[in-house]
């Protein structure tokens, strides 16, 4: 059995940086269209091409056997509000249903999950140019059982938005959401939406819950690549009416909803996500597609009084008190070829500058942040040297990648000590950007915003995985001072890693555990440990003494000796049989035995612990 003797010097040590705890909610894959949005329906604005002769949006079925289905963008619900310079396709159409004989016809969406008793709220804008009753069902998979529906009277005109509630009296898994009508006529729908009760903004509260439990002290929206898609003005626009945005790189960031974003979260919503888990803001802005004013209008949007243009639009939103928001970043990734926008660290540099005077003369105090392909002393000295007058922060992403393979016991233990010892890795490159930025002699601060392994959003977790994100999070803690790295985010929980998100529940994936079981130390004194090697951590705040312990050997347990501690107050300990996707930590006591002035405990192979104890007993 391993045994490590450490001396924890309680009255010691330096100031943590709060925002070491920051995660990042990109609107990719399915972290907010199929995680945090609370949005049941797919597709739900008829965005894209539709299938193959049937003139029916994606994810949708036509029903009529003498019905005519197109998409017709000459006269769509969706919008867009400026960023004329940025040309997407098919983003804004509606679905036009025209039944050419009475008898049954409409649209419908299957594989939806619907619990018994539970209420749904569902708006559906429509337009027609005859009166048709339009009927809402939720059914069984073949439309035979109606578990709910609702009969919804469209008037000629305009675009009218029909709000109602339907509770389906069965549970279903794989229900069916139909609007038919009978009437010859054609109904155009401009937009749907179907939410559960209960939501959160808009937001899943099961969701909202799991980021609460993580505990992230900054996040860091709307991107990412992301961020180079979103148009912000869109969200001063009602959610039916904000235009589906077009990925670049659909395969990559838009996999699931065939390469749309649906802009489900607005910037107001952001906020009040941020309020709720009690975290700061940190904005990207468009740097490509979006004008300098426009970055400088959501400065305004954001931080202005009430009496300002946009600062009067915030206000009329419900919002007459200014946001506030510190942290701005100019841009993702730039220099890399899958982003749009300059290559080269000048011409960005350049770009960057445009944004910056106006979004400074809309609030002096903002903290902007550069982006590029880092470490790379190219960069550093055309970019963040050039900059470093107006910009403190670079911008540090480096994603951990390995060969998994779980099939024999074998290659199971050695794609663990794999993945594991890539904390060792992310640990060289934060130094070797550390080392870039020096050599420009100017004073800049890293922000090590995406960590990860990657792959994330399309593999399951594992308590593998798990210990990866305890160990980061001890490298982190211990570096952030040393490297001047006062940022660092997590990409992402939602959906990719730390939270596992199904249409009916919500949870934690081992990753997300060890943030909850570290996020005591967040802005905490990190604590002087003389003779550990880096398993042990300890910090102390409100006079409490939090250690958190992680034993990586994939076969051996481990005795952890110490002294210098208080009282022990709690101790429990995070253990798994089993290291492989699928697996989680289960949370027991751990027994701390004490002799004279030192504690000990042992813990299992590939498990972590946290000991809490009192400084004033």
């Amino acid at each position: 059995m391993d045994k490590l003797f450490f001396d924890i010097d309680a009255a010691g040590g330096r100031e943590l940086s709060p925002f070491v705890f920051g995660h990042n909610l990109e609107h990719t894959r399915a972290a907010v269209n199929g995680g945090l949005s609370a949005q049941m329906l797919r597709n739900r604005k008829f965005a894209g091409r539709p299938a193959r002769n049937c003139g029916v949006a994606s994810e949708w079925r036509g029903i009529g056997e003498r019905a005519f289905f197109q998409l017709s963008w000459e006269d769509a619900y969706t919008r867009h509000i400026g960023c004329e310079k940025m040309h997407r396709r098919n983003e804004l159409q509606a679905q036009s249903v025209q039944n050419m004989r009475p008898g049954l016809c409409g649209i419908a969406q299957e594989n939806i999950t619907v619990r018994a008793g539970q209420n749904y709220e569902l708006r559906a804008v429509t337009k027609c140019a005859l009166p048709v009753t339009l009927r809402a069902e939720i059914t069984d998979r073949k439309g035979e059982a109606v578990y709910a529906s609702s009969a919804l009277t469209l008037i000629p005109g305009e675009w009218q938005t029909s709000a109602f509630v339907l509770t389906p009296n069965m549970d279903d898994d794989e229900a069916t959401l139909r609007f038919v009508f009978c009437e010859r006529a054609e109904v155009l729908f401009g937009a749907l939406s179907m939410m559960a009760e209960g939501h959160f903004h808009g937001m899943r509260a099961d969701v909202v819950k799991c980021l609460k439990e993580i505990g992230p002290t900054i996040i860091r929206w709307p991107g990412g690549n992301f961020a180079g898609e979103y148009r912000w003005k869109d969200g001063l626009l009602p959610s039916d009416m904000r235009g589906p945005l077009e990925s670049a790189m659909e395969d990559e960031t838009q996999p699931y909803t065939h390469g749309y974003d649906h802009h489900e979260i607005s910037t107001d919503d952001f906020f009040a996500l941020c309020r709720e888990v009690g975290a700061e803001p940190f904005l990207t802005v468009n740097l490509v597609w979006n004008s300098p004013q426009d970055s400088a209008d959501w400065v305004e949007y954001c931080n202005a009084e009430a009496d300002t243009g946009f600062g009067r639009k915030r206000a009329e939103n419900g919002h007459p008190e200014p946001y506030n928001v510190r942290f701005w970043s100019l841009g993702n990734e730039m220099g890399y070829g899958h982003m749009e926008g300059p290559l080269k660290p000048q011409d960005y540099a350049e770009l960057a500058r445009t944004h910056i005077s106006v979004m400074k003369a809309a609030d002096g105090k903002v903290e902007l942040f550069s982006s590029g392909p880092y470490p790379n002393d190219e960069w550093a000295q055309g970019s963040a040297s050039v900059l470093a007058d107006q910009v403190n922060h670079v911008s540090l992403h480096h994603y951990s990648n390995v060969r998994m393979d779980y099939t024999s016991p074998g290659s199971i233990a050695q794609t663990y000590k794999n993945i594991v010892s890539e904390v060792d890795k992310a640990r060289q490159i934060t130094k070797e950007m550390r080392e870039s930025l020096d050599r420009t002699g100017k004073p800049l601060h890293i922000s090590f915003d995406e960590w990860n392994f990657w792959h994330a959003w399309h593999r399951p977790s594992c308590v593998g995985e798990g210990i990866f994100v305890a160990k980061m999070l001890h490298m982190l803690l211990e570096e952030s001072a040393k490297l001047d790295m006062p940022v660092c985010c997590y990409f992402q929980p939602v959906g990719e890693g730390a939270i596992l998100i199904t249409p009916a529940s919500a949870r934690l994936t081992a990753n997300g555990q060890m943030f909850a079981m570290m996020k005591d130390h967040s802005g905490a004194r990190l604590c002087p440990l003389k003779g550990s090697d880096g398993s042990a951590l300890a910090t102390v705040k409100d006079g409490t003494l939090t250690l958190t312990l992680i034993n990586d050997s994939f076969d051996r347990s481990r005795t952890f000796c110490f002294t210098g501690g208080g009282k022990v107050m709690r101790a429990e300990v995070y253990s798994s049989e089993e290291v492989t996707p699928y697996s989680f930590f289960t949370v027991s006591e751990l027994q701390v035995s004490r002799e004279e002035d030192a504690l000990s405990c042992t813990l299992p192979p590939h498990s972590a612990a946290r000991i809490q104890m009192s400084l004033f007993e």
